[in-house]
């Protein structure tokens, strides 16, 4: 098999910043790896995700229970792994992922509490990883973003782009508790944290992509 390198975060973290330089940078390098984002808006396998991020199943992401919504991103994955980058990937191949099943776990998890939010958490990598055979990140980096700082980064990212936030994007209380669950599963699942602020300052988009390749390498050369 080969590598499965995957960069999550909150809305707003910068995590396609960050995977952008991450790929421009092995490109430079010369190595042989592939890339992919998720969700795949342009795809079929992804209607059903974006009825629900467009609101049609209800005004905010309880409408949908976790695990439902879970299937729709779910689907999408199990698609992309059949169709595009599978075999690339069990022949040994580096995949570089914006996003993957760790969405899920940190967008959906948050709608339950307590033992409930672990019987979930344990559901999903079950669900993904044995059940629909996906393959499991051999890294996974989080990128930890105080809430505060997520929601100027999304209002500006909005006003740049003309372009409208879905119903997670625009629920503050729901960042806010997606961050916490994000730090919660981190350390349930053992994923790489990345603190993206410092001092009270966002550290500057260099300096985190030089903490990121680090972790790469280092995962790039077990």
């Amino acid at each position: 098999m080969g590598k499965l390198i995957v960069i999550e975060g909150t809305d707003g973290s910068g995590k396609s910043t960050q995977f952008r330089l991450l790929s421009q940078r092995l490109e430079r390098e010369g190595r042989d790896f592939r890339h992919i984002v998720f969700p795949r808006y342009d795809q079929p396998s992804s209607a059903l995700l974006k009825m629900y991020l467009n609101g049609d199943f209800g005004p905010d992401p309880a409408s949908v229970n976790p695990y439902a919504a879970s299937a729709f991103y779910a689907v999408d994955r199990f698609c992309s792994f059949r169709l595009d980058w599978g075999e690339y990937y069990r022949g040994g191949g580096v995949v570089l992922s914006d996003r993957y099943t760790t969405s899920n776990a940190v967008h959906q998890a948050v709608k339950v509490t307590g033992q409930e939010r672990k019987e979930f958490l344990e559901w999903l990598y079950d669900f993904e990883y044995r059940r629909l055979e996906l393959p499991r990140p051999d890294l996974t980096l989080y990128l930890d973003v105080p809430t505060a700082f997520t929601e100027q980064l999304l209002r500006r990212r909005e006003a740049d782009t003309h372009t409208h936030a879905d119903i997670h994007e625009q629920d503050g209380a729901y960042l806010a508790a997606c961050r916490e669950c994000g730090r919660e599963a981190a350390g349930y699942y053992g994923w790489t944290v990345v603190a993206c602020v410092k001092n009270g300052a966002m550290r500057s988009v260099e300096d985190i992509h030089r903490e990121i390749y680090g972790h790469v390498l280092t995962c790039l050369e077990e």
